[in-house]
């Protein structure tokens, strides 16, 4: 069947205008590129008029292809028309969403801060110097001499067992130290009395690991060897200490305990500071706090380490850092302090 010029004319007019309207309504890319199918791609009413260009008549087909050029133009034009608007748009909206304003302050630089195990250490050590005491140090890789021997811990104690004690690679008598004790006998050794020392770091030991036990964890020790040193004047140490720590009087009991290098030796309780002695989870309903180990230091100790047991006497205690520092913030795993989340560590 032959095609008219002037039927061709007709439906190429509704064309252009149908594409005009779209094109100029649209206002995303994804319903632009349907558009640019419909009326431009291969199966589009304009491409199969080309492809028909066989049944127009001879004498019309000058005048058929110049009309259907025209129109391909006319889309085209509507076309780019409506890809520069939609591009505009998008590229705006970008920048807007991008912009920078520079009358604005700076964010500024995020700052790290201490863990709070250094914060605790740092304010216990400020504590005790305020008092009089000078920070020592000491190895963590230690002999069976320093961490056992010299604090008159017999041969066949249970804690020199491989089953509570890391030893190393480097010998049976070596070993990662399992209290800072060690720390306040090499002290002993190179200083000579009167003395207050105060010595912390990481100490080791084979337990199981919990909310309350890690294999490794902290420790502060803290030793007066002077004349005339009694049992009363580490009560005072002590609870001065606690009370400066916690910023307030804490009600402290000291208990009946044994530890090789100290005679006699006692464990300091403190007054829950979470219930006030009324009973909780923290303290097990006990009302009580076990919070450090300490006593006179024994004359065996003093006198392997060189000091004359009838002119000095002294005290010694020992502390773990890490539990003050879950008291002192109310953490409630001891874990959450090694596992370096960044959101348990900003709060502090």
């Amino acid at each position: 069947m032959a095609v008219t010029l002037q039927d061709t004319k007709l439906e190429l007019e509704r064309l252009v205008a149908d594409a005009t309207k779209d094109f100029s309504e649209v206002d995303e890319s994804r319903s632009l590129n349907d558009l640019r199918v419909k009326y431009l791609g291969d199966k589009s009413v304009i491409v199969n008029m080309r492809r028909n260009m066989k049944d127009v008549p001879k004498e019309d087909k000058p005048e058929f292809g110049k009309l259907i050029n025209k129109v391909l133009g006319l889309i085209n034009e509507s076309f780019e028309e409506a890809k520069t608007k939609i591009e505009t748009a998008e590229l705006n909206a970008k920048l807007e969403q991008e912009r920078i304003d520079p009358s604005l302050p700076g964010l500024g630089t995020k700052l790290g801060h201490l863990h709070p195990l250094t914060q605790v250490s740092n304010d216990i050590v400020s504590i005790f110097e305020k008092m009089g005491f000078s920070l020592v140090d000491g190895p963590e890789i230690e002999n069976t001499y320093y961490n056992f021997t010299a604090l008159n811990t017999p041969e066949d104690h249970p804690a020199r067992d491989e089953q509570d004690t890391f030893y190393t690679k480097l010998g049976e008598e070596v070993l990662l130290r399992s209290h800072t004790s060690s720390i306040q006998i090499r002290a002993m050794e190179r200083l000579k009395p009167p003395f207050r020392i105060i010595g912390h770091g990481r100490v080791y030991r084979n337990e199981e690991v919990n909310a309350r036990k890690m294999p490794f964890f902290h420790q502060l020790e803290v030793m007066m060897i002077e004349e005339n040193v009694n049992f009363g004047h580490m009560k005072w140490v002590l609870n001065e200490f606690l009370k400066q720590f916690f910023g307030t009087d804490v009600p402290t009991r000291f208990r009946p305990d044994f530890f090789p290098f100290t005679e006699p030796s006692a464990e300091l309780d403190a007054q829950c500071v979470f219930c006030k002695g009324k009973g909780c989870a923290t303290c097990g309903q006990r009302g009580w706090l076990e919070l450090m180990g300490c006593g006179m230091v024994d004359p065996n100790v003093l006198e392997m380490a060189g000091i004359d047991p009838e002119k000095y006497s002294g005290f010694a205690a020992g502390l773990g850092i890490d539990r003050f520092a879950m008291l002192k913030y109310k953490i409630n795993d001891i874990r959450f302090m090694f596992n370096g989340d960044q959101r348990f560590l900003n709060q502090f």
